[in-house]
């Protein structure tokens, strides 16, 4: 098991202890931005700081799935091309425009 330095906290180290709770015990570095986040949070909502980790946790696991379950259809539904996309004329007049964006590209 690996030794924890209590006097370097917060801390991470790959440490992982099963209580006899069921609930583990984990180590975690924050940096200074993360620390007044987690105070802030903390001094608005009256939680402790397991509590205010475990509701962050669960609120990105439920992001994270949003996300995963996205079809690339979802993806392009979210773009606004507008009226007809990103063609310029409409699939009835195919040919024509492809013989203008032809002309215009080489000027014939």
């Amino acid at each position: 098991m690996p030794r924890v330095d209590r006097q370097r906290a917060p801390y991470y180290a790959p440490y992982y202890e099963a209580g006899r709770d069921g609930m583990g015990t984990r180590t975690v570095r924050l940096d200074e931005e993360a620390e007044k986040t987690l105070a802030r949070l903390q001094q608005v909502t009256g939680l402790s700081i397991s509590e205010v980790l475990k509701q962050g946790l669960l609120s990105f696991e439920t992001a994270a799935l949003a996300q995963a379950r996205r079809k690339p259809y979802d993806v392009y539904r979210t773009l606004d091309l507008g009226e007809g996309g990103y063609a310029r004329v409409p699939a009835a007049q195919a040919k024509t425009g492809v013989a203008a964006a032809i002309r215009r590209k080489y000027g014939r």
